[in-house]
């Protein structure tokens, strides 16, 4: 690793078509400044004092998700003592945050750990080539703000990108939609300047951003909001505050009681997914008695709340304080559960002749996925294609030499897993500085795979085709236990028989 610190450099190119000489080499180029990309760069800071890198981030500003998105009411749907870092615990009172508190957070993060002066603002990464005889990356960028491009050298990549098409959310056809004479708005593209005082809102969907958004519209002077869904999705109501988290701050301290305040809601949160798979109908029982409980008497419990599939087979919709279920008990909020046959110049038409009268209509419908952000990544001159590469610890992919990625888990905190890949990549970068290797690449065997993600949300079985495979068994199996990848990824060897090694002086390969 080289010891001189990544340094901003001025675009070679003013014609976005023209490739262009490299300018600079960094031995680890994060992608995306959200998140995971925060939490990597950090990890660099203290790990590997010494590693050049960059943050490049294709926007103008940090925060990822929780400053790109900006409809209200929007908030994590994972508790933050675990969304948050370990290395930086979650010390606000509220289990479930705003995104303005979150976003607080994560730039405070960036600054305290030296991980801001690293971020390059308005760097957006077109397309990463490996050569191996150079064992390193070429990277095409180009300026947001200027049009302007240019080249990098890197020894490894570390995509940060999440896994959601920041561009353009899902929105199905619908029927008539031209005829409508409101707005149509998307989630995630929620016009600054929108009044919903006194008037009719139908939000079409039912996943988490349907369920935040139905009591904010309501708490924002809406005359009645309407969730509008094809299948009901499992919500349950959640305290805003964790009063046992106070208490054990008080009596352990802060450092202590937030450590064990992250430590409770990780086993809270492994034991509810596993009841939930291992016994579904006792949990189906239980969330719908939560949910009858807190809806008006009478509510139609079993038609709007209660799915088809079982418990955590897609992701839970959590409500701080019941909040949905408060707008509906007030009057304000309602559901609908059915099937879309046209838009009309008045709202919605259902299958059954019911119409829904509505001056906005909001598409929750989801988002569409876009793999390492969209970036063109070839290997020795051949493109990769997502599908032919298998992954390897969940944070690698068969044949494709120094690029690593973070996606974390769709049944607990996204955070968790991408803080042990983190820990786990700069172990790897230690060990092959420690052996002098410059390249390294996990190599598949024969056997059977099946989809990256099992998982039956909408937005990812829309996108299965073009995700990457995953093996059957360690290291190949995309795990979603916590518990089980700290053993593998943190307690486990950094290396393994599937690691190959190679050297760019005289290219000689080792297994590991």
């Amino acid at each position: 690793m080289t010891d001189a610190p990544a340094t901003a450099q001025t675009p070679r190119s003013a014609d976005p078509a023209e490739p262009t000489e490299p300018v600079e080499h960094l031995d680890v180029l994060i992608v995306g400044a959200g998140i995971s990309g925060i939490g990597a760069g950090r990890h660099l800071v203290a790990d590997r004092p010494g590693t050049s890198f960059a943050i490049f981030e294709g926007r103008e500003v940090s925060g990822g998700t929780w400053d790109l998105f900006r409809y209200p009411g929007i908030r994590s749907d994972s508790d933050l003592y675990t969304f948050g870092y370990e290395f930086r615990p979650w010390r606000d009172s509220q289990a479930i945050a705003s995104a303005d508190k979150i976003l607080d957070y994560l730039r405070e993060t960036a600054a305290e750990c030296g991980v801001e002066e690293h971020i390059r603002y308005s760097h957006r990464v077109l397309s990463a080539a490996w050569s191996s005889e150079q064992a390193c990356w070429t990277v095409q960028v180009q300026r947001a703000d200027t049009g302007e491009r240019f080249a990098v050298t890197a020894g490894w990549i570390f995509g940060a990108t999440g896994y959601y098409d920041y561009d353009e959310g899902y929105t199905p056809h619908f029927e008539g939609r031209d005829r409508f004479g409101g707005q149509i708005i998307h989630p995630q593209h929620w016009p600054e300047d929108l009044d919903v005082t006194g008037k009719r809102v139908v939000v079409i969907g039912s996943g988490a951003t349907a369920v935040t958004l139905v009591p904010a519209l309501a708490d924002a002077g809406a005359e009645l909001v309407t969730m509008l869904q094809r299948t009901p999705t499992y919500v349950m109501p959640v305290p805003g505050e964790d009063k046992l988290v106070k208490t054990l701050v008080r009596v352990l301290g802060e450092e202590r009681g937030f450590a064990a305040a992250r430590t409770k809601y990780i086993w809270q949160q492994r034991l509810v997914y596993q009841f939930a798979q291992r016994f579904p109908k006792a949990a189906r029982g239980i969330i719908r008695r939560v949910n009858e409980r807190a809806l008006p008497e009478g509510f139609d419990v079993d038609t709007h709340f209660n799915p088809p599939y079982g418990p955590w087979d897609q992701r839970l919709c959590a409500v701080p304080d019941g909040d949905l279920f408060r707008a509906i008990r007030n009057g304000r909020a309602d559901v609908a559960t059915a099937r879309i046959r046209t838009f009309t110049e008045a709202g919605v038409e259902l299958e059954d002749g019911q119409v829904l009268e509505a001056d906005i209509i909001v598409t929750a419908t989801g988002l569409n996925l876009k793999l390492f952000g969209g970036i063109e990544v070839r290997v020795d001159g051949e493109t990769m294609h997502a599908p032919d590469h298998v992954a390897y610890k969940g944070m690698m992919l068969s044949g494709v030499p120094n690029f690593a990625f973070a996606v974390g888990y769709t049944n607990s905190s996204w955070t968790l897993k991408v803080g042990l890949l983190c820990e786990h990549f700069t172990r790897l970068l230690a060990y092959m500085e420690t052996h002098g290797y410059d390249a390294c690449v996990p190599v598949a065997p024969a056997m059977e795979t099946r989809p990256l993600l099992d998982f039956a949300a909408g937005y990812v079985q829309r996108a299965l085709d073009d995700l990457p495979r995953q093996g059957e068994g360690a290291p190949w199996a995309m795990s979603m236990s916590y518990l089980d990848d700290v053993r593998l990824v943190r307690g486990g060897p950094v290396v393994d028989d599937a690691l190959q090694f190679s050297r760019a002086v005289d290219r000689e390969r080792v297994s590991a």
